[in-house]
């Protein structure tokens, strides 16, 4: 079974209408033979906050160096983001797998009446996948209600209820205690309850509770209760103290929060989710966490609950997007809502608000409009859904609210840019009223546009293959697929128009994906694209496509003309840009060649060099070796990150990295900055420790995850790598999956770009790594190598570090008879693309670097290869 079957088949079962119970899922459950009973779960229910809750419980337990599932809803751009494993989406294949077994037994069930929604059947398949990846725990978001949702088939080790309020009353009661009751019905026995509920939910959840032998957590949010637990002790939990108190502490950078807590935790925490509501939130995802640890067993030190709730980013809430003007997304969709981030927004300055707004035809729009923040003007818009309420409608609803100057658009990303275009930079947009909007917008803000590299037929066959095109269309279109090859992800009414223009104008397209059935609007799900035609033929397309009226398609030819080096004068549009030099960019040894970055290890245990650097006099003698044979950049690492190695602590880096950075100063090159200086680090404290030494890099593992880090990077607006790594120090165990490998990483590697950009990051002063050996299998370091230049996509130069690694195992290559191959790679990554090498053995290595710049044609016209005028 392919993907596009198994998504349609999941989402035609959204036309059952759901009924109260846990009987249909939990026999599915037993169909696939009672995995629920293989993994510990945890629960959380609530009116507000509870993925918020969910995402930052589930990231403190990775943190504590756990394997976690985490099951959230709805999705943003693809169904797969509601299963995950350890930060990772569920792969396609995954899903067509578990559909193509479970589809037999589904259809008999229908046959005999008794169907199962869409949200069961994708509960079961959430729960299935975390047993079969064999989680230590996993996360799961309540759907609906408690006591009744399908999540509620297993048997959770800890539960949670955020909050109540009035909502759903037609399906779980006209009263906060109606309500309350049936959340609070999670409750397990023995099983920690934790709650932030307060007045009579509260007192109704903890009846609830008591009924089922659960022990009951209170915590608050934003200081109320505080003084009322011993300052530094566990509260009694049996009174009426909180064990935990928040206190939101306000904004501290564009896109993060700090709160503090005191109770069973004492300290101020940072947490990438604006706004006061958000400390109640983060109140229940330490206790929770704390308590699920100690069900498992295993520790929770305040490193993981400090790091965890740092990095528990949550796309679509709030989220911000730019800052100049100040771009914000929000899925706010009713009154009380409205007013919370109305009041969170006001935490910014800002001079004139520029309003989206999208909302289904169900809500209260009048209210809702009421209580969104005044505007100077706004844009209405519709997402590409049946339930989706008339443009005009809302308009109208926002001219009662006292909004003037109202624009009735339709697409939701030609309404956003419409209002970011008539915003100043000290200005706000922002896009709010339904999670459809956001997935559309968010979509076009973050869409990437990838050039393939096709050699021939069986290249054609691959990125098809890798584009998520069924086997039928990669034969129907492999011969099609040549000269240029371009590849995205669009709406499906969007990827349908590209590819009948793309045909129109001589070339050829094919729709992967969902695209590849009939059904390929459905769930909101992108689709992917490939277009291939000649310069001429994607010149001709770009035109075609910026001269449609609307539709969000300006935005897609201007993302297509860069990925294909058009200019738009060619085309006579007017998106676009130049591709002439920015006289203003910085000059870097990477900027027009690849650039030699040699390896300076100062640790004792680090895999190929451990221990040969360690003393200051063989440092220096090491870069001044490096310096005679070439090397354009130093990367100083203090701390190894091979498989198993012990974490070192931040003063003994430190005391190993910065002498180091100092010492080597005296070497000429380095010292008068023709050699730049990396520091190989993942922690804050050292990168800001290697800069003031004199370090002019950062290279960090992590990939710019913490905040700490991307704070230290644009303070002092310094070259920073950027790679992708799933853990660091490298978890021999992990065994993460991939559909294809290179699509995924440019994905994640592209949202650590949106976080660097809204921290104050320059874009010029990137760099991105794809982190080969780090969680990927040898066949998948070898793909990454062969298609290290797609990652330009990005707009980023791009660095290979594959020196000596233990992908040449795959080759017959042991750990110590892997230079050869070592130089055989670095060949082919500055062939293919790379900007940097990152490389043990200097002078070999240039020298491929060299010979792969001169068959280029480096040597044409009396240049040099090298670019050091010898």
């Amino acid at each position: 079974m392919h993907y596009h079957e198994a998504a349609a088949f999941l989402f035609d079962l959204r036309r059952f209408s759901v009924k109260p119970g846990t009987e249909r899922v939990e026999a599915l459950l037993a169909h696939l033979g009672d995995p629920h009973e293989e993994v510990p779960f945890v629960q959380i229910a609530g009116s507000n906050g509870k993925g918020s809750a969910a995402r930052l419980t589930e990231s403190v337990l990775r943190e504590a160096g756990l394997s976690v599932g985490l099951y959230t809803s709805p999705h943003l751009s693809a169904l797969a983001e509601r299963v995950r494993v350890d930060g990772r989406q569920m792969t396609e294949s995954a899903i067509a797998d578990f559909v193509a077994e479970v589809r037999p037994w589904l259809i008999d069930r229908a046959a005999a009446g008794e169907p199962l929604t869409f949200f069961e059947v994708v509960t079961a398949m959430a729960v299935r996948e975390f047993a079969r990846r064999e989680v230590d725990v996993a996360v799961l978001e309540v759907g609906l209600g408690g006591e009744y949702d399908a999540t509620s088939a297993v048997d959770p080790v800890a539960t949670a209820v955020t909050n109540v309020s009035l909502e759903h009353t037609a399906v779980l009661g006209d009263t906060i205690g109606e309500i309350a009751r049936t959340k609070a019905r999670i409750a397990r026995p023995d099983a920690p309850f934790v709650t932030a509920c307060e007045g009579e939910a509260l007192d109704v959840v903890r009846e609830v509770a008591g009924e089922a032998g659960a022990p009951v957590t209170r915590v608050t949010g934003d200081g109320d209760d505080a003084g009322s637990a011993d300052e530094g002790d566990p509260a009694d939990e049996t009174d009426d103290s909180p064990a935990l108190t928040a206190t939101y502490e306000g904004r501290v950078s564009a896109t993060d929060a700090a709160v503090s807590l005191a109770g069973e935790r004492e300290g101020t925490y940072r947490i990438p989710l604006v706004g006061r509501h958000q400390a109640a939130n983060a109140a229940v995802a330490v206790a929770l966490a704390d308590r699920t640890a100690a069900a498992l067993g295993t520790d929770l030190p305040d490193r993981a609950v400090r790091d965890g709730l740092a990095r528990a980013t949550w796309p679509g809430r709030f989220e911000v997007v730019d800052t100049a003007p100040l771009t914000v997304l929000d899925g706010a969709h009713n009154p009380a809502a409205a007013r919370t981030l109305a009041a969170t927004l006001d935490e910014y300055d800002y001079d004139d608000l520029h309003l989206v707004y999208a909302a289904m035809h169900d809500k209260d729009h009048a209210e809702t409009a009421a209580g969104l923040p005044d505007a100077a003007t706004a844009v209405t818009c519709r997402p590409a859904i049946d339930r989706a309420e008339d443009p005009a409608v809302l308009a109208a609803a926002l001219r009662s609210a006292g909004v003037d100057e109202v624009t009735a658009g339709d697409d939701v990303a030609d309404a956003l840019a419409a209002a970011t275009d008539r915003a100043a930079d000290g200005d706000c947009v922002l896009l709010v009223g339904s999670l459809f909007a956001v997935a559309e917008a968010r979509a076009a803000t973050v869409r990437t546009v990838r050039e393939r590299t096709v050699r021939g037929p069986a290249d054609a066959a691959h990125a098809l293959d890798t584009a998520g095109v069924p086997p039928g269309g990669v034969a129907a279109h492999r011969d099609g697929v040549d000269h240029r090859v371009l590849t995205l992800r669009l709406r499906g009414d969007r990827a349908e128009r590209v590819a009948s223009e793309a045909r129109a104008v001589g070339g050829d397209a094919a729709l992967g994906g969902l695209g590849a059935g009939e059904d390929r609007g459905a769930g909101g799900e992108q689709v992917p694209v490939t277009v291939a035609g000649t310069v001429a033929e994607l010149r001709a397309l770009v035109g075609r496509l910026d001269a449609a009226d609307g539709g969000g398609l300006g935005g897609v030819a201007a993302d297509l003309a860069a990925a294909a080096g058009i200019d738009a004068d060619e085309t006579g549009g007017t998106e676009g840009e130049s591709d002439a030099a920015d006289p203003d960019a910085p000059d870097y040894p990477w900027t027009d060649r690849t650039a030699v970055m040699g390896v300076l290890n100062v640790t004792p245990d680090s895999f190929h060099d451990g221990g040969r650097h360690a003393d200051l006099d063989d440092a220096v003698a090491g870069v001044e070796r490096m310096v005679d044979a070439g090397v354009d950049i130093v990367d100083v690492g203090g701390e190894s990150t091979r498989p198993g190695a012990e974490p070192v602590p931040v003063e003994e880096e430190i005391e190993r990295v910065v002498p180091t950075v100092e010492a080597i100063q005296s070497v000429p090159a380095v010292g008068s900055g023709e050699v730049l200086v990396s520091v190989d680090t993942r922690k804050p404290a050292v990168a800001e420790a290697a800069l003031d030494a004199g370090a002019d890099v950062i290279n960090d593992v992590t990939g710019l995850e913490g905040p700490e880090m991307r704070s230290v990077v644009a303070d002092a607006d310094c070259p920073v790598i950027v790679m992708h790594s799933l853990d660091a120090p490298v978890d021999p165990d992990a065994d993460p999956e991939y559909d294809d490998v290179v699509g995924e990483v440019v994905d994640a590697l592209r949202e650590r770009l949106a976080l660097a950009d809204t921290a104050g990051i320059d874009r010029d002063r990137v760099i991105v790594d794809p982190g080969l050996g780090f969680g990927k299998s040898p066949a998948e370091d070898f793909e990454l190598l062969a298609r290290c230049g797609e990652f330009a996509a990005l707009g980023c130069p791009v660095l290979v570090g594959h020196s000596h690694k233990s992908l040449y195992g795959a080759v017959g290559r042991d750990a110590d008879d892997r230079e050869h191959a070592t130089v055989a790679g670095t060949a082919l990554a500055a062939d293919r693309g790379a900007d940097i090498v990152r490389v043990h053995d200097v002078a070999e290595n240039r020298a491929a670097v060299d010979v792969a710049a001169a068959v280029n044609g480096a040597l044409r016209g009396g240049g040099d290869p090298a670019g050091d005028g010898e």
